[in-house]
C-alpha cells in the first residue's frame, strides 16, 4: 500500500508518494549545503517531488525552475509548490533536460542525478530512469546541459556516491567545470565517506574548500552536527 501522507518540515509540507524518488537524505543535505542569494535564478534538474526547490526557496533564492522527465513527479512537484508560501517563485515542467529550451541563463544549477552505473536495478522502470545513468541521463549529458544553461560565473552542484564522483569529475572537466567546494558525507562515525556534495564552476579555483560531515554516531543516533545542520528544516 502506498503511503500518501505528506512529509512535514518546519516551514512546508510535501507529498512524495507519486514521485520516482522520495524525500531522502541525499537531496536534503545537498539542498541545505548549497548557498543561495536573493537574486539567484536556479534550475533543479530531476526535481522529483520538488524537495530541493522548496528548501532553496526557504533559504531565499529568487526564482527556481524545476525539470523532470517523469510526468507523475512533475505533477506532484507542482502540487507541493502551489501549497507552499513561495508558490510565486517556483515552477515545474516535464522535460528531458537534453532538449530543454529556455532563454534563461541560471546562477545555480542543482541536481540529485541518476548515478548508479551497471548496478542492480529495480523492477520499476520509472525508478531505474531516476537512479541509473544507463537508463536515462549520463554524467556527460548532465554536464553538457549544465554548461549550456549556466551563466559564465554560475555554480553547478550535485550529490553523488564517492566512487561515481570520480567518473563524474572527469566528464565535468571535459565541459569546462572545476571543483570549488566539496562536502564528504560519512554515514556512520568511523566509516569512510559514501556520498559527496560537489560545487563546480567554469573557472578553476586556487583551492577546493573541503569539509566533512557525519550523519550518525557509533551509537546509531544522529550526530549533533547533523541536528544543527538541519535545525531550520526538520521538526524537533
Amino acid at each position: 500500500m502506498i503511503d500518501a501522507r505528506p512529509f512535514h518540515f518546519k516551514h512546508f509540507s510535501l507529498f512524495h508518494h507519486r514521485s520516482t524518488m522520495k524525500v531522502g537524505t541525499d537531496a536534503v543535505l545537498l539542498g541545505r549545503w548549497v548557498e543561495v542569494n536573493p537574486a539567484d535564478y536556479v534550475l533543479d534538474i530531476g526535481t522529483g517531488c520538488g524537495i530541493m526547490p522548496l528548501m532553496l526557496a526557504q533559504k531565499g533564492a529568487g526564482k527556481i525552475d524545476a525539470v523532470d522527465l517523469d510526468e507523475n513527479s512533475v505533477e506532484e512537484a507542482k502540487i507541493n509548490f502551489s501549497a507552499s508560501q513561495w508558490s510565486e517563485k517556483l515552477s515545474a515542467c516535464q522535460s528531458d533536460i537534453r532538449n530543454y529550451v529556455t532563454d534563461a541563463k541560471y546562477d545555480l544549477i542543482i541536481s540529485n542525478p541518476p548515478f548508479f552505473i551497471n548496478s542492480y536495478k529495480s523492477e520499476t522502470e520509472r525508478k531505474n530512469m531516476a537512479r541509473h545513468t544507463d537508463d536515462s541521463l549520463s554524467f556527460a549529458e548532465l554536464c553538457a546541459a549544465a554548461s549550456r544553461l549556466l551563466k559564465d560565473d554560475g555554480r553547478f552542484a550535485v550529490v553523488l556516491p564517492v566512487t561515481e564522483s570520480a567518473e563524474f569529475l572527469k566528464d565535468a572537466e571535459k565541459f569546462g567545470f572545476y571543483q570549488s567546494k566539496r562536502m564528504e558525507i560519512i554515514p556512520v562515525e568511523g566509516k569512510e565517506p559514501n556520498r559527496v556534495n560537489l560545487e563546480l564552476k567554469k573557472m578553476p579555483s586556487e583551492t577546493i574548500l573541503t569539509t566533512s560531515f557525519v550523519i550518525r554516531g557509533a551509537d546509531g543516533k544522529f550526530t549533533a552536527q547533523y541536528d544543527d545542520f538541519l535545525k531550520d528544516y526538520y521538526l524537533g
